[in-house]
């Protein structure tokens, strides 16, 4: 192996493909200090923002997805297409990498098509249970697939898919540990029962509308919240903070401690928070977001419900959210049922993992 790696990722437009790439950069880092790095991004995407933040240089693309419906933006996707297939493979002249990794997302497709055809050896790292459409194209074409659910080979080549999870913050894996810590961080009554709501970043429409709803029910059965409403919604809530009952956050910084805090979660089904919570190991509620791309939030909850290691609500089954946390607040064996199986389904090597494909492929 060189003494000193170049390292191609691309993956961006959502937390959940940057964070993994990320975090699979920092382990490759760990290990090959000298290595250089190199993200590819979408021009006006998060990732920009994000991955320079996290100490790394990115080169963005002129691309986007191709709309399903018939709109007047998909005229530019052809032009959009051939741009960034073009400026992909001027970055991959340059920068000569010794791998590429891909986490999904737009940019990765003509980056890692480019990289492949070159040679390049290239690893796949699909999030969802329900692959995306650029992760589905690439596949034929990539070395490895890491992945974090089973029965993939109904979309990718058998041969070359690795089960590893997907990449989970490192200090969600000593939370167990901190809830002294957290009790305190949110001057929480340590008597008392605690629910965190997480939808997302900038939040879930639906899952706020359900916990303002629920407000009295909460009170009455001395259930506090740590409830995060998203930065897009945090005005028309933040009336509710009251620390003796309800905390009202935009964004959660200290997640371990928010994760620790909780003895219930009610949570979107991204992958990455669903490998989180499989991590966490808690009682969780899913409510999937429809609007994405193959309803695969849908397909993440599902498959961790069909281990019964987790309850989901489908945003039309709302009205039937007061039965099922009633029920579950006083069924105990329920609960450690739960918690037991979420977290017999967790992959906390997962970073570790995906590296170690990534050397063997070098």
């Amino acid at each position: 192996m060189k003494k000193k790696l170049n390292i191609l990722i691309s993956g961006g437009g959502t937390g959940g493909h940057i964070y993994p790439a990320i975090a699979i950069a920092n382990e490759i880092k760990s290990r090959h200090p000298n290595a250089n790095f190199l993200f590819v991004g979408a021009k006006d995407k998060m990732e920009m923002e994000k991955v320079p933040l996290a100490g790394y240089q990115i080169k963005g693309l002129w691309i986007s997805g191709f709309q399903r419906k018939i709109t007047f933006k998909n005229l530019f996707f052809p032009f959009k297409l051939i741009s960034s297939l073009w400026t992909a493979s001027r970055i991959i002249r340059k920068f000569k990498p010794d791998v590429a990794i891909g986490t999904g997302g737009f940019a990765s497709g003509p980056t890692l098509f480019i990289a492949a055809i070159k040679g390049i050896p290239t690893l796949l790292q699909e999030q969802n249970s329900y692959p995306g459409i650029t992760n589905k194209l690439l596949a034929n074409k990539a070395h490895k697939i890491c992945v974090a659910y089973d029965y993939l080979e109904r979309f990718f080549p058998e041969d070359k898919i690795v089960k590893t999870g997907n990449p989970v913050r490192q200090d969600l894996l000593s939370i167990h540990t901190k809830r002294d810590e957290a009790t305190n961080f949110y001057k929480l009554h340590s008597a008392k029962k605690t629910i965190l709501v997480l939808g997302g970043s900038l939040g879930a429409k639906k899952i706020n509308e359900l916990v303002e709803a629920n407000l009295e029910f909460f009170n009455k059965e001395e259930i506090q919240l740590i409830w995060q409403c998203g930065s897009y919604y945090y005005e028309n809530y933040k009336k509710y903070h009251n620390s003796e009952f309800v905390q009202v956050y935009d964004f959660l910084n200290n997640m371990d401690l928010a994760y620790a805090a909780a003895d219930f979660i009610i949570s979107r089904a991204g992958a990455s928070s669903v490998s989180e919570l499989c991590i966490v190991g808690k009682p969780v509620i899913f409510i999937p977001s429809p609007n994405v791309a193959e309803d695969h939030q849908t397909k993440n909850a599902k498959a961790v419900v069909d281990k019964h290691a987790a309850i989901m609500l489908k945003e039309e089954e709302l009205d039937t959210f007061s039965v099922v946390i009633e029920t579950l607040l006083k069924d105990e064996g329920k609960q450690q049922s739960l918690a037991e199986n979420i977290h017999e389904l967790a992959l906390p090597s997962a970073t570790k993992d995906i590296v170690d494909v990534v050397e063997r492929m070098l």
